[in-house]
């Protein structure tokens, strides 16, 4: 007679959802590397490869306000900040990494239609620096618009900078087939149109299962380093498509979920159905090396491995550019009443 099993979701339970809540997939897959399913070994990384970086974003709202223009218009926003940024990691090790373009951007987002000047928050203290906060229009009135548009802000300078960083991908068989030479890893999905980099989307939490269940079984099978076929996935309704693999970062321990360990990895999808970029051929071979290197430990992180090493460096780089919260809700109470004869509120 068959025993009920538990096994435990990997990741702690204040990280919401855990890491492996599995909603059914709606949309299509459809093969584009192999019709044989079954693992892939890594390979090694290419000497031309030169550049890995590694790409996150975080917001944080500072305040939420009522704000009344000159024209008697009224309407909700708020204070925000952003930053994004990222490590640039040499993949042969013969250099140290280096953090690129950490710096926090800040904005007063506000109800549309409002007349909204810059905010200027100048210190008592010049060592603490200005707080310069640009004005940006929300969408729509809702209490939630302000975070939203902060997060709309995030992810395009996000989106940006991961491109600009990476080799160029070639869009059919009549382009260029420009080498790897420049890798962009960016932390959790893709987001927003292709703008035609090497850029990969490293998914950390097992949200939905997009295979179907005769295929699934292969996510627990992977050894570490080793990957799946590249698969061409078309969501609901046909609005995104993105090709995806899955890749084992380490061995699940004998009381998790056999699939802890197991990231999904996805890049920009060309137009031509049929066509599959060589550079991400490039990429997915190499990619099982390069994360069981960069992957995240138990002991260190509880997101491990997933939460990668430079991503969690970022995090840090990150929270320090926009300042302790408490201190910049100060000075937005100060400016506010050394702006419009109110006192600070203490």
């Amino acid at each position: 007679m068959a025993r009920m099993r538990i096994r435990l979701d990997p990741w702690p339970v204040d990280i919401q959802g855990g890491q492996l809540t599995l909603k059914a997939f709606g949309g299509t897959l459809d093969d584009v590397e192999t019709p044989r399913w079954a693992a892939i070994p890594a390979r090694p990384i290419p000497e031309r490869l030169k550049q890995v970086f590694v790409v996150d974003g975080k917001r944080r709202m500072e305040s939420r306000i009522f704000i009344e223009d000159t024209h008697g218009q009224s309407g909700l926003g708020g204070f925000g900040a952003y930053v994004v940024g990222a490590v640039e990691l040499c993949p042969h090790g013969t250099r140290q990494a280096e953090l690129l373009a950490v710096k926090a951007q800040r904005l007063l987002a506000h109800a549309p239609n409002l007349l909204v000047e810059p905010a200027q928050l100048t210190p008592r203290n010049p060592h603490t620096g200005q707080l310069e906060y640009a004005p940006a229009p929300m969408q729509g009135h809702d209490p939630l618009a302000a975070l939203n548009t902060l997060q709309q802000h995030m992810l395009s300078a996000e989106q940006r900078l991961s491109h600009e960083l990476a080799s160029r991908v070639p869009l059919d068989e009549t382009d260029d087939r420009e080498w790897l030479t420049a890798l962009t890893i960016q932390d959790g999905t893709l987001r927003g149109q292709n703008l035609n980099g090497a850029v990969v989307g490293c998914v950390k939490t097992m949200e939905t299962m997009y295979l179907p269940a005769d295929r699934a079984g292969l996510l627990s099978d992977l050894k570490p380093g080793e990957r799946t076929p590249i698969l061409r996935m078309t969501y609901e309704g046909g609005q995104f498509t993105r090709l995806i693999w899955y890749v084992r970062l380490s061995e699940a321990a004998f009381y998790q979920h056999p699939m802890s360990g197991v990231m999904r990895l996805e890049m920009f999808a060309p137009d031509d159905t049929d066509f599959l970029p060589p550079i991400v051929r490039q990429v997915a071979n190499l990619s099982g090396t390069l994360l069981t290197r960069l992957g995240s430990r138990a002991h260190k992180d509880p997101r491990a491995p997933q939460n990668l090493i430079p991503t969690a460096a970022l995090e840090q780089a990150m929270n320090r550019s926009m300042g302790s919260a408490d201190l910049v809700t100060r000075r937005i109470r100060a400016h506010i009443a050394a702006t419009f004869g109110r006192e600070a509120v203490a």
